[in-house]
């Protein structure tokens, strides 16, 4: 049976002599052990990759290192530079936005706006036209000659005609003429009666206590309470109402005081006249 398995095996069986060689070579002959142990002696360490990595990690560290000495160095000019393009940027925003807001107030003057007459009993005239009572006027005159006193004393007959007068000055080639209420002084007349010269003031700190105690106030006439002594002028008098504002040009505009339900009262009336 033995020799009739070896006859139809296609391998050859090992002997006992070859199983002794085996055994006694540990591992030798034919065996893949011995090349694969003198590949694992030829590999590279942990410790020498880490070196060489440790190498190129110092070479990135130095070229990120100039790159920043150059960023650091180089950019002091340009930091100034944004920051003047920074600078006349805001100037040009700030300029713009001041054309835009006065164009919008010259056309936000309808034909209705609130004027307030105020001043001491014996010192200067005030008139200021608002849009409303909590936007900054759009004009505010100053009467330097008449007193406040002068102007009730005039009311109290009934009719009241203030003009203010400017001259029409020529104008140069290209020259544009200014709005008739940016006009920076008048000759006033009282119910035709010359009283001094009226000239265009900003708004200050006194101005803007007056109408923000009046602010309230939509048609009346009083006395404000005044911390300060009142001195040689007198009491602080004020008179605020509605106005009808017609124009009749370029150079012409007039603004009617106008009664509360068509009751009788003073009439008052302002002309703005460039002659």
């Amino acid at each position: 049976m033995a020799r009739a398995f070896r006859a139809a095996s296609p391998l050859a069986l090992p002997s006992s002599s070859s199983r002794a060689a085996v055994g006694n070579s540990g591992g030798g002959g034919n065996s893949p052990w011995p090349m694969i142990k003198k590949r694992l002696s030829k590999a590279p360490s942990p410790q020498r990759c880490g070196g060489a990595r440790g190498r190129e990690g110092e070479g990135v560290e130095d070229e990120a290192g100039t790159t920043a000495a150059r960023l650091s160095t180089e950019p002091a000019e340009v930091r100034s530079s944004f920051r003047k393009r920074a600078d006349t940027l805001a100037r040009l925003r700030a300029a713009f936005l001041a054309v835009i807001t006065h164009r919008r107030r010259r056309r936000q003057l309808g034909s209705c706006v609130t004027g307030t007459i105020f001043g001491r009993r014996r010192g200067r005239v005030h008139v200021a036209l608002q849009m409303d009572t909590r936007s900054p006027p759009v004009l505010l005159v100053e009467m330097a000659a008449y007193s406040t006193g002068a102007l009730v004393r005039e009311m109290s007959s009934g009719l009241v005609r203030l003009a203010l007068e400017c001259e029409k000055t020529p104008l140069n080639a290209g020259e544009k003429r200014r709005a008739l209420l940016e006009e920076p002084t008048w000759r006033a007349y009282c119910n035709g009666r010359k009283c001094g010269y009226a000239v265009r003031r900003e708004c200050g700190a006194d101005e803007w206590k007056v109408l923000g105690a009046v602010e309230p106030v939509s048609i009346g006439a009083g006395v404000l309470p005044d911390d300060t002594a009142a001195g040689a002028e007198g009491d602080l008098m004020y008179m605020r109402a509605k106005f009808e504002r017609v124009v009749g040009s370029r150079d012409s505009e007039a603004f009617y005081m106008m009664n509360p339900d068509g009751s009788g009262g003073p009439e008052l009336s302002i002309y703005l006249l460039r002659v």
